[in-house]
């Protein structure tokens, strides 16, 4: 079965829980283990976070999520048009982050990474970030 989805919504902290509940709606008919379901709603969940958080800083703007169903994979591409990571190397190692006086752990690339089973980010400063990730659904009868 290949099934392809697109959503975009404003970069509000509220849209976090949305990104993650449609995820696991569109992962249903994979008919995921509560583990799987959880990984991706968790690494969806802190990807969205950093494009809410980090991409518009100072602004509202626009989160795209694009997910496909390939057999028992899927494929997501979370994106933001926003200020860009200035050192992606940096932003990839455990407990980085540009804002630690607003409690932020620093663990978000790593937590997608643990997740998923395959990340790849790219960004550009002023241009935005895509983190593009996927994970193999092994429930799948």
């Amino acid at each position: 079965m290949k099934n392809k989805m697109m959503i975009k919504f404003n970069s509000l902290s509220e849209n976090e829980r949305f990104a993650r509940n449609v995820i696991a709606s569109f992962l249903l008919p994979l008919n995921p283990s509560v583990s799987e379901l959880s990984d991706v709603k968790t690494a969806v969940s802190e990807a969205v976070t950093n494009a809410i958080v980090h991409g518009y800083p100072n602004d509202v703007g626009e989160v795209t999520m694009i997910a496909e169903i390939d057999g028992n994979e899927v494929h997501i591409i979370i994106s933001d048009q926003g200020v860009g990571i200035e050192s992606l190397e940096n932003a990839m190692e455990p407990f980085f982050t540009t804002k630690p006086d607003e409690e932020r752990s620093g663990m978000g690339f790593t937590i997608i990474k643990t997740f998923m089973d395959n990340v790849k980010v790219f960004s550009e400063v002023n241009v935005g970030t895509t983190v593009d990730m996927t994970k193999v659904i092994k429930s799948v009868a």
